[in-house]
């Protein structure tokens, strides 16, 4: 989606400079990753491709053409939408670029209808908070560093009655249905992306009632989404990605709602760290955001 006409290159004056409000393009995709990068972040290009593809992301350009800031919002059909990878570079922070990049991915969402919804770090959610986004459910980001061992062994913990079986790109319907159950969101186009990429592994329950996806970062392997009918399915599954990822020295990020203390022990038991917390948050929802029942693995706080 594009800028409207009027907003589409407003130029601004900063400190005696000009910046220009844009729509990003995939021309601008090394220069968005770059900023991702440099903030630590684990995006990737096919990331950024996906926000340009299919969301409305937009910048603001110096004078030179330099990307000096972003923000996306990302659609799931009619009913909600993500707002992230709101990114500043250093020498352009606390100028009070990401709020308005902020407010203008706001206002694109409620203009047709959407519902904003965004993965706040605590400092972020403060932030929010005050702007009338309400906060739900808590997350954590888990990691494993490629360095770590010892620990307890996978095996130990993989229940092996309905043992995971490999999945892919033809098994889109089936997992777009399942991750839409799960989440109420209509995300096929992003869990196509996911399986369209090289580095991408999957996995089905042999019932057919669960899922996970594991896909290459810049930083890490990043294990979801992961979708099961209970805590017993969701550790097979996630044995089974992390063992892959093990075997490869991958390190490993994933992020799991706190209300799920039986993949947070078995994370423990497999040597598993907190990075970092976040809360889920929407503005003018008829109520804060609520966990699925067969949702265990979120997507990653840029996609939800």
């Amino acid at each position: 989606m594009a800028l409207t006409d009027a907003a589409a290159e407003t130029t601004l004056r900063r400190e005696g400079e000009s910046i220009r409000l844009v729509a990003l393009s995939t021309a601008d995709i090394e220069a968005g990753l770059a900023l991702s990068d440099a903030a630590g972040w684990n995006q990737t290009a096919d990331d950024w491709a996906i926000f340009v593809g299919h969301g409305h992301a937009i910048g603001y350009r110096d004078a030179a053409g330099r990307l000096l800031a972003t923000a996306a919002s990302l659609p799931y059909g009619t009913r909600a939408g993500w707002i992230s990878m709101v990114l500043v570079a250093d020498a352009w922070q606390h100028r009070g670029l990401a709020s308005e990049l902020m407010t203008a991915c706001v206002a694109h969402l409620r203009a047709a209808n959407i519902v904003p919804v965004l993965d706040a770090t605590p400092a972020g959610a403060a932030v929010y908070a005050r702007i009338g986004f309400e906060a739900g459910f808590e997350i954590d980001r888990w990691q494993w560093l490629a360095a770590t061992t010892g620990g307890a062994t996978t095996e130990a913990f993989a229940p092996t009655e309905h043992a995971p079986h490999t999945a892919g790109i033809t098994d889109l319907d089936a997992l777009a249905a399942l991750d839409r159950d799960a989440t109420g969101l209509e995300r096929r186009f992003l869990i196509e992306g996911f399986l369209s990429r090289s580095g991408t592994s999957a996995w089905l329950t042999s019932t057919g009632h669960g899922f996970v996806i594991a896909r290459a970062g810049r930083r890490a392997k990043q294990i979801g989404p992961l979708v099961a009918e209970d805590a017993d399915d969701a550790i097979a599954l996630l044995a089974t990605a992390f063992a892959l990822a093990r075997a490869n020295a991958d390190r490993v990020f994933l992020d799991v709602p706190r209300d799920r203390p039986e993949l947070a022990a078995w994370l423990e038991a497999q040597d598993f760290t907190r990075q970092r917390p976040f809360v889920r948050m929407s503005l003018g929802a008829a109520h804060p955001p609520t966990l699925g029942a067969t949702s265990f693995v979120l997507a990653g706080p840029e996609f939800g």
